[in-house]
């Protein structure tokens, strides 16, 4: 577990590994992940994924991170956040529940995010190539201070980035803007 209590986001567009990356970081920190494809299925059974399914989707989904911060004092939240505004809403969370906010954008090549999504079996998520295409266009960098991984590679070399990060927050070593 982590010494000081903090909100992890896990951001990026569909297909880049965000879940690979969070769920890292969740054994890592033994930290409660919550991740926006259960919240959605969880509340919407047969989405359709409208504005107001995202919303409130969004919501809960940071509405569960505050309360493992109140009980964990830390929390892991896998999801796109693909407008600067939520990512926002967990930063305010964040502030509120006395944590540090740290913000990871993964991304990833385009040729070898198609290639993982065909590959992809079992997952939650509905997202397929056409939908990583769309959020690409609507995908709004983040503003100030995180972390990037490039899951364009190997698995080791992800494990090699995460380590990097892990071991910057642990000591509490500022992001680094990308």
């Amino acid at each position: 577990m982590s010494a000081r209590k903090r909100l992890v986001v896990v951001c990026g567009l569909p297909g880049t590994g965000k879940t690979t990356v969070a769920t890292t970081l969740a054994d890592r920190f033994e930290a409660e992940l919550v991740r926006t494809d259960v919240v959605r299925k969880d509340c919407f059974p047969d989405p359709e994924y409208t504005s107001a399914e995202t919303q409130a989707t969004y919501e809960e989904t940071l509405s569960r991170a505050e309360a493992a911060l109140g009980r964990d004092g830390v929390a892991i939240v896998d999801g796109t956040f693909r407008r600067e505004s939520l990512r926002k809403e967990a930063r305010e969370v964040a502030t509120a529940a006395g944590a540090a906010f740290e913000l990871i954008r993964v991304e990833c090549e385009t040729p070898v995010v198609r290639e993982r999504i065909a590959d992809r079996e079992g997952d939650e998520s509905d997202a397929d190539f056409s939908v990583h295409t769309l959020l690409e266009s609507e995908f709004e960098p983040p503003e100030g201070s995180h972390h990037r991984i490039d899951n364009s590679g190997s698995l080791e070399r992800t494990h090699e980035q995460l380590i990097a990060v892990c071991d910057s927050l642990e000591v509490g070593v500022p992001s680094n803007p990308s």
